[in-house]
């Protein structure tokens, strides 16, 4: 085999690898992607495999950033972006590219995008913040109590105007629920 013939087979074989190994494009939960934006809308479902369809369906994204509602805002917003940004960490967004669909983290402790409906035995409403835009205070509401063997969050918008916690005394089983955020503690 000559010496040309031989990197040509390499280059291709890393290519392949390369394009093999890459998998398909996802949309990431807690990042935003900042600038570029020519579209804003209000997302009145809050879901953010919305906001992705429409990217989908406009010739010109080829990026797009959902935003939770906040404290001052009643609705969630779509940001379509004629640009890739780089991501940048946020918890008050879901952001990707044209193509990838939402899938949500769904290992380790905190369950994005997940309802446990029911057994609930306390509820109160939490500051937002970023440690709460995590689930971290309801998290530790629900570790500093006994009782408590799971819990919800729930961001601004979804369960009232505020963001609100619940602590739960049963395991429910999970649900999808775009704006919620569960675990289980015991």
């Amino acid at each position: 085999m000559s010496n040309s013939l031989f990197r040509a087979c390499l280059a291709a074989f890393a290519l392949w690898a390369v394009i093999a190994g890459a998998g398909p494009a996802a949309a990431q939960a807690n990042f935003d992607r900042p600038g570029a934006d020519y579209s804003r809308s209000l997302s009145l479902s809050g879901d953010p495999a919305e906001c992705a369809l429409v990217c989908e369906r406009d010739k010109r994204c080829r990026a797009w950033s959902f935003n939770y509602p906040g404290d001052a805002s009643e609705n969630a917003v779509c940001w379509l972006k004629d640009k890739v940004t780089p991501r940048v960490e946020s918890y008050c967004c879901v952001s990707g590219v044209r193509g990838a669909g939402v899938i949500e983290p769904r290992s380790g402790p905190v369950e994005n995008s997940i309802d446990r409906f029911g057994g609930d035995y306390r509820n109160f409403e939490v500051k937002n913040d970023d440690k709460a835009e995590r689930g971290d205070t309801c998290r530790d509401a629900c570790e500093g109590d006994n009782k408590c063997r799971a819990w919800t969050f729930a961001r601004p918008g979804y369960a009232g105007k505020g963001a609100r916690c619940f602590l739960k005394s049963d395991i429910k089983p999970p649900r999808r629920k775009p704006g919620f955020i569960s675990g289980v503690v015991r």
